[in-house]
């Protein structure tokens, strides 16, 4: 299971639409590994000039990284993170995640080579084969 939902929030969402506040409060509960690795990459975004952040360090253990997966493999969680933070996250391996802000100069450019077939291939290392 993806994601842990209270009775109530699955109520919510049987009745009609659910806002993102709850959504994102539902993944950051869930999830809290991923929720911590996406906040920090943010955070180091934010504090920085390049519009950039990326994570490179792998998870601590299966559990941590199913839970990486999970809220990237997801668009509604991915989005919903996104518009929460207020940025474009993207993804390679099974760890490193990257924030960007397109409001930096060069960030779009940076993004492109990023998420290119290129960096993809070049990211590839043997101890990641299984991840």
């Amino acid at each position: 299971m993806s994601l842990t939902v209270d009775d109530r929030l699955l109520e919510r969402a049987r009745e009609g639409e659910v806002d993102d506040a709850a959504f994102v409060a539902c993944v950051r509960d869930s999830l809290p590994y991923a929720w911590k690795v996406v906040s920090e990459v943010v955070e180091r975004m934010r504090e920085g000039a390049s519009g950039f952040a990326d994570n490179q360090t792998p998870p601590p253990d299966e559990r941590a990284r199913g839970q990486l997966l999970r809220a990237l493999a997801s668009d509604a969680m991915r989005g919903a993170l996104e518009r929460h933070f207020g940025v474009k996250l993207a993804f390679q391996n099974c760890h490193r995640l990257a924030a960007f802000d397109f409001a930096a100069d060069g960030v779009a450019e940076r993004y492109d080579r990023f998420v290119s077939p290129r960096a993809q291939l070049l990211n590839q290392s043997p101890e990641l084969v299984d991840c």
